[in-house]
């Protein structure tokens, strides 16, 4: 997306005095959607990268920043972060979770664009980082912990820092699930319990094989 620029209702010259209006822009409103891509979660967050687009601006400068377009007819704001973090990284995804939005105003082509991002945070579920989106010169994996210095955007270094609390969060919920599931099955195969009755789950009464188990080994 590019930079926000300000808009001015009159031109002025370097002694500030005012040169006459420029004509009145016409306001445009877009929204988009993008994602921060989340290597395996199942990692130490030190360990954890996130895929990142690079675009070169007029200055040649390479310019850092998240996935994301526009939200087609029909799509929801979550398909189109899947459908555009595929497509510019290569990266295929699961939404986890919204991470937040971004506005921001800017002048293209004549118009006064005031353009929402809604931004999500995924899980990254296959494919290869490929640049070959026509708008992406480079994509690369950047450690979760240099993304404050790689983001271009202050507001995407925002919602990058947000990232680090919403996965520390679900890292602890994940240890927490998986201490249970150990308990229940150490208790469920006899080992702590002196209980002969082994048709029965002994942290949750229900008869083998428990919810619990069943959603660890994925329903079955």
């Amino acid at each position: 997306a590019p930079a926000p620029t300000a808009v001015a209702g009159e031109q002025r010259t370097e002694s500030g005095k005012s040169r006459g209006r420029t004509p009145r822009l016409r306001t445009v409103r877009e929204t988009s959607a993008g994602g921060l891509v989340v290597s395996d979660l199942s990692r130490p967050f030190d360990e954890l990268s996130a895929a990142l687009i690079g675009r070169v601006d007029r200055r040649g400068r390479m310019m850092w920043s998240l996935p994301k377009g526009h939200i087609e007819t029909g799509e929801t704001a979550e398909q189109t972060a899947v459908r555009e973090v595929a497509e510019e990284t290569g990266i295929e995804g699961s939404v986890i979770t919204q991470l937040g939005k971004i506005d921001y105003w800017f002048v293209s082509e004549g118009r006064r664009i005031h353009k929402t991002v809604h931004h999500y945070l995924l899980r990254s579920t296959g494919g290869e980082l490929s640049d070959a989106d026509y708008e992406v010169a480079e994509v690369a994996w950047v450690p979760l912990v240099e993304l404050p210095k790689r983001l271009t955007y202050s507001d995407e270094r925002r919602l990058a820092r947000m990232a680090e609390g919403v996965i520390a969060e679900l890292t602890a919920e994940r240890d927490e699930l998986i201490a249970k599931v150990e308990r229940v099955r150490a208790l469920h195969f006899g080992e702590y319990v002196e209980d002969e009755d082994r048709n029965r789950c002994f942290e949750c009464g229900d008869e083998w094989p428990c919810p619990t188990i069943r959603a660890l080994d994925g329903g079955e």
